[in-house]
């Protein structure tokens, strides 16, 4: 195994981390924490010898090491996720606005409060008129320089107030949710799964007191609104029209937007079941150019935490030659 070439120690840096679907962000960074406080890669070794024994906090601490993430992933998103350690976190800033690459699964027929399959059904619409064609053909509209409206179910604060909690409980919005310019650099068609897959509907289905809540929030702001089914009877059990998308999109697009509103142009509804971040910057699941960087896969950190095996004759155990192997260092 070739020998390693760092600078002093400890170091300061970004990494990428393959971030499995289920977890939050947060509690990924958080397990990865307590790897990085115990390690010489990142901490001075008479800072290690006082600490042996002593529990791990899993937030920042004065005097603890910095961690932190470039751009968070919900749970359902599996992908790219930029860690920063020590000086490294002053870099993190930059990966909010880079370039990032996608690739998601739509399912057609159904609209959920949260635009993807973790939400609930607020709506149903037609799907089988829609072809791989249609679709291709709607794509140009949804390319280049867009006004992307974020959806009403966000965090997204408006007066003070998140814009997800005017649509729980029926406030009407005082105005309309800002567009905001981005742009998709690229966006293509790259699987069509017709019936072929195992997605369904949620079973989740907002009640009529809740779509009522809804409507009167955005007519605050748009007018008439209704929120109902268009669905002829018995077409639920059918099983839904699925296809997946690969785009290259600035900071700040809503990739569940893009799948939300292309569906309804034409003339259905859809939602995200699945959506992996395939790059961000230069760290890539599948590094293509001189100056990307690969991902560490989470199972190398799970295992870790489990048991961090044996070290090499540097010293270094798996999951550090791991991160090693694929670090940007940082110059003091």
């Amino acid at each position: 195994m070739p020998r390693i070439a760092l600078p002093s120690l400890p170091v300061s840096g970004l990494f990428g981390l393959a971030k499995p679907s289920g977890p939050t962000s947060m509690s990924v960074i958080n397990d990865v924490k307590i790897l990085i406080a115990q390690s010489r890669l990142f901490v001075e070794v008479d800072k290690l010898e006082k600490s042996k024994g002593q529990k791990v906090k899993r937030k920042h601490t004065r005097g603890g090491v910095k961690i932190g993430q470039g751009g968070t992933l919900d749970p359902l998103a599996d992908g790219v996720l930029v860690v920063g350690v020590g000086k490294g976190t002053k870099k993190l800033s930059e990966f909010l606005d880079c370039t990032k690459e996608y690739i998601t699964t739509c399912l057609l027929g159904c609209e959920t409060d949260t635009y993807d399959s973790e939400g609930a059904r607020i709506r149903t619409a037609p799907w089988k008129h829609v072809t791989r064609e249609k679709v291709e053909s709607a794509l140009a509209q949804f390319s280049g320089e867009i006004q992307q409206t974020p959806p009403i179910f966000s965090a997204l604060k408006m007066d003070g107030r998140p814009l997800y909690e005017y649509a729980r409980k029926g406030i009407p919005l005082p105005r309309p949710i800002e567009s905001r310019k981005v742009t998709v650099h690229a966006l293509e068609l790259v699987d069509w799964k017709g019936t072929d897959h195992q997605y369904r509907w949620p079973e989740k289905v907002f009640s009529e007191e809740e779509k009522k809540a809804m409507e009167i929030a955005l007519k605050g702001a748009e007018g008439d609104v209704s929120v109902k089914d268009d669905l002829d009877a018995g077409a639920e059990v059918d099983v839904p029209t699925a296809f997946i998308l690969k785009m290259k999109v600035s900071g700040g697009t809503y990739v569940r937007s893009i799948v939300h509103d292309l569906a309804r142009s034409l003339g259905s509804a859809g939602h995200v079941v699945t959506l992996s971040r395939s790059r961000q910057g230069r760290f890539a699941l599948d590094p293509t150019e001189d100056v990307d960087l690969g991902c560490v896969p989470w199972e190398v950190f799970h295992r870790a935490s489990i048991d961090p095996g044996d070290a090499d004759e540097e010293g270094w155990t798996e999951w550090e030659r791991e991160v090693i192997s694929r670090l940007d260092v940082m110059n003091t």
